[in-house]
Parts: C-alpha cells; structure tokens; sequence
C-alpha cells in the first residue's frame, strides 16, 4: 500500500493550509521531513526541512499511528503556512520521500477498506462536504454518523435470526420441533417486509434533500417568464426583452425554498417554432418540465390565455402564476392563477410563500431521512423482493435462498458485500484531500 498524501483544505491564497498523510511509510515520511516525530495525538511546532536541508516552513505537526486514525492506517496532518511556495515546496518533498499525491476520495476509501466506517457514511461524508443548506447538513451528518448502518445492522440481525430458524427446520425436520416455529418465521418476515416498505415511504423526499429541487418555470413566449426568474432570486439572472423568443436555451438559477436549494429554470415560450434552433428550445423546455419536480406555469395577464400554456396545466399539477398584475388581468384565465407583477412586487409574497409550502411537501427538511440515494432505495426493494419470494416460497429450502439472499442485498448497501463493485461509483464524487 502506497503512502498518500493531499491538502485537505482548499486551494488558494490563505493562513493556514493543512496537508494529510496516510499509508504505512507515514513515520518515515514525517521524521525525514521534521527530524523528531511528535508524541501521538499531540499537537508540536516542527520546522520542516528538504532533502538538501533547506528550510520548508514551520508547521504544526500531528502523528497519528493506526488503527485509531481517520484512515485505520499510520496517518499525519501537516498544518502549514497557506502560502502556495510554502505548499509547493512540502508536497515536492513529500514526493522526494516516496510518497504521492492522492486520488480523490482516497482518504475515505481507505477508511471503508480499513472498516473504519461502511459506504454509507462515506457518503453521508460527501453529502457534507457538499452541503449547502441546513437541511442538507443535518441529513448528511446523520447518514456519517452510522445512522442508515445501524438501521441496516438492525435489519440484518433480524434476518439472520429468521434465516437460523429457518435453517433448522431444514436440518432438523425429524427432530419434533415445536410446530409454531414456521409460522414464527413467517410473522417475522412479514414484519420486516413491512418495516422496510414503510421506510422506503417515509424517506421518499431525502433524495431531494440532498440534490436540491428542479422548479421548471413554463409558458408561452412573452408571458413574463424571464421577469419572474429575475424577481425571485433577485438578480438579472435571464435577459428580459419585449421581443418574443428571447429565451432559446434553459437559464437556471438557485434560490433556497424551505431550508433546501432549488434551481429556478426559465426555459423557452411554448409555442410553433419558427426555425431549428426555437424548435430545439421548445422541445428542452417540454423535457426540463416532465423532470422537474416543481413546474411554474406563466400566463401573460393583460392577455387571453394561449392553448399551449392551458393545455399545460390540465396535463400535470403546477403552480400558475398570472403575470404582468400592473398591467390589468384579461378574463379567462385560470382561478387559481397568483397574480403577480415582477416590476412593482406585487404577488411575489404570495407566490414565495407557495413555493416555500411545496418544497416543504416534497421534501420535509427535517433532516431525518436515511436513504437518500437511488443506490440507498435499490437496495432495499432489492431485499424487499427476495423477502417477497421467501414469503410465497413451496418450499423450505427456497424461503432459506430467499432470507440468504435478502441478508446480501442489506450487505451490499453497506459494503460489507460486495464493496469492490461499487467503490469507483461512490468515490467518483469525491474531491482530492478526502
């Protein structure tokens, strides 16, 4: 195993800039860089050195010797002078005393491998590094905690149990066991199957929590679009014109709804293209608003409503906003429409506090969600399903493949099956250091 090392802290002119250092030749490294390694877990002033005896910087030093280290391996952490000489100069050094520079996430892979923490609080790691909101942090700090693996271990040692009386009465079936004994299987395995379930239900919105809300904002060309992107993050964010089309391609901006970020996307007017590249906007603009999870639909107010913008709130559920209130409302528009004037204000209020309610009903921002992935989900329908097999199973042995089974699809969310095959996945989010 290579010893690694990185900065952990981010680029950049700063005061202090701290270096990380983890692999088994870690004492070596750090006593040809400083001379005398420091006491464990004791933080000393060293001067730092290179190989021809030039002076470095003068850092604090700490040595961390394995098991107990982030890493589970012999492990430092050099704080230095933010200077990029001075970070230049230590990380040349390092490299000239056989260490090299780490890949992303490799720090927190070599804590999965080390069974210092499981995959998902790897990324409940990243999900808190990444972390924008508060609602984000707090979720993210409860997956790096062991929150979903101790849910998961919970689950696992259920199943093993079931697995073991299971296994008995297949090895045991002229033994007289006692006759409830199935049916003790088979009442613990539905309880599990609707434990689970029921999980998968509560944690629908912790996906968006961590990625963020998509709010697509459509309507014909014209209506006011590009105005209310502008007046809801408060920033000339699209450009504004009272020429139709201006808006070809998607122009997306953040905003924070309900203690979670939301992307605003003001996309292109809906309505017969006159040539390719309108066209193209059109079709992005029908597409972002199938995925979105949120779609504001804009009617011009001082205008009769267009076909395609009615059409499009019979379609799908969506906020509709009347825009343009300074200038009078035409009739036939939608009665739920909010009114809603980006030059003099008003309406956005109204129409902030109503997007604040819907985030808050796709994604409670409470920060107790456990699964917050699509891998997360997977993996549990994935035992869901062999429960469910195990459930209507003929046969004895086949309930025992089925309960087998579930127990790997648990152990594969964790990583303590199969981790090989999805580590480069997990670890493709992570940034150099960590």
């Amino acid at each position: 195993m290579d010893t690694i090392f990185a900065l952990a802290t981010a680029p950049g002119r700063a005061a202090i800039a701290v270096m990380r250092l983890s692999g088994p030749g870690s004492r070596d490294v750090l006593a040809g860089l400083c001379g005398r390694v420091p006491a464990p877990r004791r933080a000393s002033v060293r001067r730092l050195r290179a190989a021809e005896g030039a002076v470095l910087d003068e850092a604090l030093v700490l040595w961390m010797p394995g098991p107990a280290s982030y890493t589970g391996e012999d492990s430092a952490e050099l704080h230095l002078h933010g200077g990029a000489a001075v970070v230049e100069g230590v990380g040349a050094a390092l490299v000239a005393l056989g260490a090299r520079p780490a890949e992303p996430g490799e720090f927190t892979r070599r804590a999965v491998l080390n069974g210092r923490m499981d995959l998902t609080a790897a990324e409940g790691v990243i999900d808190l590094i990444e972390a924008e909101t508060a609602a984000q942090a707090r979720q993210a700090l409860r997956l790096a905690g062991g929150g979903l693996a101790a849910l998961c271990d919970r689950w696992s040692d259920r199943l093993a149990g079931l697995l073991a009386r299971q296994e008995a009465l297949i090895e045991f079936e002229d033994e007289g066991l006692p006759g409830p004994l199935e049916d003790q299987v088979l009442a613990g395995l539905r309880a599990l199957t609707a434990e689970m379930t029921a999980r998968i239900e509560e944690d629908a919105g912790g996906e968006r929590v961590r990625a963020g809300l998509d709010v697509a904002i459509l309507g014909a060309p014209n209506a006011g679009k590009s105005s209310l992107l502008n007046a809801l993050v408060g920033r000339e964010a699209a450009i504004v014109s009272a020429r139709a089309g201006t808006t070809r391609d998607i122009v997306e901006a953040r905003i924070v709804l309900a203690g979670l970020p939301a992307v605003l996307a003001d996309t292109a007017g809906l309505r017969e293209a006159g040539d390719e590249i309108e066209a193209e906007g059109v079709r992005r603009a029908l597409h972002r608003g199938e995925g979105a999870d949120l779609v504001i639909t804009v009617f011009a107010g001082d205008a009769a409503p267009d076909e395609a913008t009615l059409d499009l709130v019979t379609r799908r559920d969506c906020l509709v906003v009347a825009s343009k209130a300074d200038l009078g409302l035409a009739p036939g528009l939608p009665a739920d429409a909010i009114s809603v004037s980006a030059r003099t204000g008003e309406g956005l209020d109204q129409l902030r506090a109503r997007l604040e309610e819907e985030a808050a009903r796709l994604a409670p921002a409470s920060g107790a969600a456990l699964l917050t992935r699509p891998r997360h989900r997977a993996a549990i329908r994935d035992a869901l399903s062999w429960l469910c097999e195990a459930e209507e199973a003929a046969l004895p042995e086949l309930r025992a493949d089925g309960l087998r089974e579930a127990l790997r699809a648990l152990g594969r969310l964790t990583g303590r099956v199969g981790a090989e095959a999805i580590l480069d996945r997990v670890f493709a989010e992570f940034c150099i250091g960590k």
